[in-house]
This record gives structure tokens, sequence and C-alpha cells, in this order.
């Protein structure tokens, strides 16, 4: 067969695609859809695949994944949900400061390990102060202190067995009578380690386990149900307390400086300002108020940038994290309206290039419809990927579903459409301050049930896992590196080989993810 083929120097390999560098700098906006990565040389297995990335200068995050800051996205279970798979959401702020610090603390008390400021109860509260408790607050199983608050002596605790067969002739009854005693409890002391403390927890075979000091004052407690959820999540992101992490989103005037104050207090581990323009007398206002005030320890994500110019004034500025993207979100319509933005591929490839001289993490904003637009934003120098309508419609995120046609639905709205603007957040992150007109800048939609995110996640995880392995990069660290030094190669696509790229030639089909 050799014959007929046309030989030539044996030494000689084509090139391949072409660098990053090539690709982008020809002065052309580029979209995830308009190029591909080309693949590399594959040694090691996709579960191998290390995922770790910054989120920002001091926070790690084990899969890099973060949900939007939007009213139809991110509320505390969201947040829970994101940071027990590894990544970490952003609380919206079109609400009030005590409903947006009040689902930062939700977050923070859904944690893997000591719970350190846990609802308390008088032993002379009774069986219908229990029940409102319960209501409010979801969860049973109340120690009893002398003050009814944490640090008071512990008198003994009341679970859901002690109460759970009582009827409403009982609820006048004091919970003197019916909790189970401090000397029939099984404790921990003060100073011991989780590690400790589980054994204890896990040995005693109860459902909470009580941390007492010396003079037997409640200082802390643990839950059996949270030694579960640790092994059903190792890759949780905690802070240094064990607890989950948690970010929130702030407007970018003077008003909202207590809002952030507020958020710090309530335990935010990361503060967006969450503006459609990042580069602002306001914005940097902000930023250097946040820092007086709480000190470099506060972890100050900016934006939204599109440019070097906008990333260099917010990192001169003091931020430590850049959020990246205008106009490109599948209910935004600022670069239709406006026609200011820039598409997104170039917008992260550029402002990461520059940032990453100074250290300063990027988060590719909007855009993401599938796992394979995260492995490119993470590829063109991202750190992280902010992901909205890629999560909208899941149990988690706010809202009811609704049946349309016959398909289970879920409202999904831009913080810039005339609805969310209703509120004053969404209106002084688009700069609507005067006035009654109102440029909209987004759209309100539906989107179809997605399941829980507890299951999605996981999906997402993996498929990057798989695409990194495709190219040849062990981690995501392995992923940037070779695409800053040019081994990693990419190829723009003409609309024949998008078309070519997906399903195509067939009568019906069905698209199942996982």
């Amino acid at each position: 067969m050799a014959e007929y083929l046309i030989s030539g120097e044996t030494m000689y390999i084509p090139d391949d695609g072409m660098t990053a560098s090539a690709l982008f700098n020809a002065h052309e906006g580029l979209t995830y859809n308009d190029f591909l990565l080309l693949p590399g040389y594959i040694s090691f297995t996709a579960a191998e695949v290390d995922l770790t990335s910054a989120l920002t200068r001091r926070i790690t995050l084990k899969a890099p994944f973060v949900s939007s800051p939007m009213d139809t996205i991110t509320e505390s279970n969201m947040a829970t949900a994101m940071a027990l798979t590894g990544g970490i959401g952003i609380i919206h702020h079109n609400c009030s400061i005590d409903v947006q610090t009040e689902e930062v603390r939700k977050v923070k008390k859904y944690k893997q390990g000591f719970i350190i400021d846990p609802v308390c109860m008088k032993p002379e509260n009774t069986l219908y102060d229990l029940r409102v408790m319960k209501k409010t607050h979801g969860f049973s199983g109340i120690p009893i202190t002398d003050t009814g608050k944490l640090g008071g002596i512990l008198q003994g605790i009341v679970t859901s067995r002690d109460v759970d067969f009582l009827g409403d002739e009982a609820l006048s009854r004091p919970l003197s009578e019916l909790m189970t005693p401090r000397k029939d409890l099984v404790v921990a002391k003060h100073g011991c380690t989780l590690e400790e403390a589980n054994t204890i927890l896990q040995s005693s075979k109860k459902g909470k386990l009580p941390i007492v000091n010396d003079n037997d004052e409640l200082t802390a407690l643990m839950a059996r149900t949270d030694l579960k959820k640790n092994r059903t999540f190792p890759w949780a992101s905690k802070d240094e307390k064990n607890q989950l992490l948690v970010g929130a989103s702030v407007g970018t005037h003077d008003e909202d400086k207590g809002r952030l104050d507020a958020l710090v207090a309530a335990g935010a581990d990361v503060i967006v300002l969450d503006s459609s323009q990042g580069n602002s007398v306001y914005q940097l206002n902000m930023v250097k108020y946040a820092k007086q005030k709480h000190g470099h320890d506060i972890q100050i994500i900016g934006g939204n940038v599109v440019t070097s110019q906008q990333a260099k004034t917010l990192i001169d500025a003091g931020v430590d994290a850049l959020r990246v993207g205008m106009g490109c979100g599948s209910i935004c319509i600022t670069q239709e309206v406006l026609a200011v933005g820039r598409p997104q591929a170039t917008a992260i490839y550029k402002v990461a290039e520059y940032a990453r001289r100074f250290g300063v993490p990027v988060i590719a904003d909007g855009g993401i419809q599938a796992v394979g637009h995260i492995t490119k934003a993470l590829a063109l120098g991202a750190s992280t990927v902010m992901m909205g309508s890629l999560l909208a419609g899941s149990s988690e995120a706010p809202g009811e579903y609704f049946f349309q046609d016959g398909i289970r639905l879920k409202k999904y709205r831009g913080m810039g459409s005339l609805s969310a603007m209703e509120n004053k957040g969404s209106q002084m992150r688009y700069f609507n301050t005067t006035g009654d007109l109102k440029i909209a800048q987004g759209v309100s939609g539906s989107v179809v049930d997605k399941g829980s995110i507890l299951q999605f996640i996981p999906y997402l995880v993996t498929g990057v896992q798989h695409s990194c392995q495709d190219v040849g990069a062990r981690s995501l660290t392995a992923l940037r590196s070779m695409m800053y030094s040019g081994e990693l190669k990419f190829e723009k696509r003409t609309n024949a080989a998008i078309q070519e790229g997906g399903v195509h030639s067939l009568h019906s089909y069905e698209k199942r993810l996982f």
C-alpha cells in the first residue's frame, strides 16, 4: 500500500492549530463556540485530574464553580448545595439587608463540624414554644440551658423522641418535664478536637453531642447528621471553623456600606461588588471603604470587567479577584441595547492574561451553556466559572415550579430585567438611579426542571475532568500553564464545523447528559 502514498521527510510534523496568543491577538471578538481545543497525550485517568483552583487571592475551591448572585439563582439552599459539592454560592442582594444576612447565616450554620451558635431554650419554655421554634428553624434537638442561650449552664436536651408522640394537650408543659436531663447526657469537653468529638458521638450512639466547659456551660454542639454529610461530601468548601463557605453581593453606592458591614458580621467569606460595569468611581470607593474598615483579610471580588484597562483600575484599588463578563448571559441584552460589552472568550483571555501578573484570579461570568464552555473558560485563564442559566431550574434555585404544555418549569430572569429592577438592588447594579424610566438590560423567562444541584455539579466535575484528560492536563493549573506556554493548541471553527460538531443527520434523537 505504501506505493500509493506520497512520501516526505519523516522528521517533519505539520503544525496543528495555533496558540491562544495567536488566536486572541487577531483583533476579533470570539465566543466559546468559535474555537476548539486540540487533543493532547493521555497518561492518566480522568479521576486523577485535580480541579482545585483559586476563587480569590486567599480562598481556594476544590471545584471551580460559583453560582451567580441572581434572585432566581442563589439563596441559602443553592449556596449550601454549591459549597457541599466543592464550589461556592453568592447570595444576591435584591432584598433587604436583614433577609440577605439571614440567608448567609443559614449557610454558615449548615456545617459539618461544631455548631458554634446552636439555638437554645430555657427549662421554662413550653412544648408550644418548641414547635414554633422548629417551624421557624426547621430542626429539633434543642439544648436547654439556664439562660436559654449559648454559654448558659446545660440543663438537658430536647429531641424529637422526647416530644413526637405528645398531643396538643401537652402544649403548655414546660420543657424541664420533657427533656432528657443533664445527668443522662453524654458530653464532650470544650477544647476537644473534631476527631475526638466525632469518636465520642459515634460511640455514644446519640443524635447530639453537647460541648461544655469546666463550668458545665454549653459552648457548642455536634450532630450525628453532620457526620453523615461529612462522609457524603468530601469536597465540601469549608473555612477554618469547618463551616461551609458562602459569599454575598452588595451594590457600590454609599448606602451599600451598611449592607457590607452586616454581611461581614454575619460571616460571609467573600464579598462580590455587584455592578454591570465595574470600572467606576463608585466601585473604587467601595473597595477602599471595605479594606479600610475590615482590613485586608476581607476578600473582595470586583467587576464586572471585560478589558485589561478596567482590570488594571480594580487591581490597583486592591480587589482580590475579578469577575469577567458583560452582556454574554442568556438573559442579558446589554450588548444589544447599549452596544457595549465584549465577546466572552476574548474578554476572559485578555483580562486573565493581565491579571495573572498580579496574582489576581479571574471568574468567567456568563455565557456558560455546557461542560465544554466551562473547560474553554478555564483553558483561557479563568480560575473559576460563575453560572446562572446552567443552574436555573434546579430544585435549589429560588421559586416554585409550574407546568406549561406539560413541561415542568421554573422562572429565571436577568437582574437587568424590568421585573428584577422593581427592587432597588437591581436598579443600582445597572445605574438606574434617577427618574421613573428604566432601561432594561435583561429579560425574564423560564427554564426546564434540572433536578438537584447535588447530582448536577458532580456531572460538571466529571465532565471537566474528562476534558482535561483529553488535552493532557492533570490539573487546572497545568491546563493554564499549557495555554500560556503555547503547548495547548486551539483551532477556529467555521459555521459548518460548528454544525458538524453537534448532533446531525438523524431523524430523531434523545439527548441525555447524565
